[in-house]
């Protein structure tokens, strides 16, 4: 039997990463509740472990030290309070994504039609199905890898999803009369790149993240145009937004014919843009 706190603190010395140090704890957190079953309270209270498989353990240590992300290494992530299924074929969900689902909520009682455009991992479509039971919900992504995810997603949750492979730029789904397009496209510019951290550069997906520098807005461009064809009349399209292009993204929205509103985050940073189509 070996003591969970005791073992807790021997591998946090193990852990060589320049990040803040409960940062790290909470890595080391994670990695004891999938491999051993044990929350933060188990481990404070100095719960017993009946065996370890070191070497296993020692392989995880090296991935985290290597910076590749938690949620790659144990193959979930937490979003909406529900666990998702991910690998490096889709980007980790956020918590600042929630904000879609949260302002959809405090908008709608029951939409009938939703689509969501790069659907990555299926979070939001997967927890959008979940939340509004009666709704039809759509989601495309360009990715098979991603999809093959956000199914498998679908499968485990027991969401109805209907996924679609579909590349925005060039193609229109065959939607119509749609309440909603909601969409965390693709946003980072080239020259963003050089300030973001390596657990993300070098493990997500850069198809799911980066767009030339020379045209930034292609995405928000193709969801606003093919939304005037699927959404109803008054219809919405909610998308996370980067929050360097907010008025940019907002004024690309209204010369396309739609009413914009920028929904800032809990840091307030513009983080989400509700267009309503005129």
């Amino acid at each position: 039997m070996i003591n969970s706190k005791t073992l807790f603190q021997q591998l946090i010395q193990q852990i060589h990463l320049a990040q803040d140090p409960d940062e790290i704890k909470s890595i080391l957190y994670l990695l004891f509740e999938k491999e051993f079953g044990l929350r933060r309270t188990d481990v404070l209270a100095e719960k017993e472990i009946p065996f370890i498989d070191r070497e296993r353990i020692g392989t995880l240590l090296q991935r985290i030290n290597s910076e590749e992300p938690i949620q790659y290494i144990l193959e979930e992530a937490e979003f909406y309070n529900r666990r998702f299924y991910v690998n490096s074929s889709v980007l980790i969900p956020r918590p600042e994504t929630e904000l879609i689902i949260q302002l959809i909520k405090a908008e709608m009682v029951q939409p009938s039609s939703i689509l969501d455009v790069g659907t990555g991992s299926g979070c939001i479509a997967i927890t959008l199905a979940l939340e509004f039971p009666m709704c039809h919900v759509h989601a495309i992504d360009i990715s098979e890898k991603a999809l093959a995810v956000a199914r498998t997603n679908s499968e485990l949750l027991k969401a109805d999803v209907h996924f679609l492979y579909c590349d925005i730029l060039t193609q229109t789904p065959d939607l119509s009369s749609l309440d909603l397009i909601v969409s965390n496209p693709p946003y980072v510019m080239e020259k963003e790149r050089i300030q973001m951290s390596r657990n993300v550069v070098a493990f997500e997906p850069a198809l799911a993240l980066f767009v030339p520098d020379s045209n930034p807005l292609l995405f928000y461009y193709a969801i606003a145009q093919k939304g005037k064809k699927m959404l109803r009349p008054k219809g919405i399209a909610l998308v996370e937004i980067n929050e360097k292009l907010g008025e940019e993204t907002s004024h690309l929205f209204q010369q396309v014919g739609y009413n914009t509103e920028i929904v800032t985050d809990i840091n307030g940073k513009d983080r989400v843009l509700r267009a309503e189509l005129r």
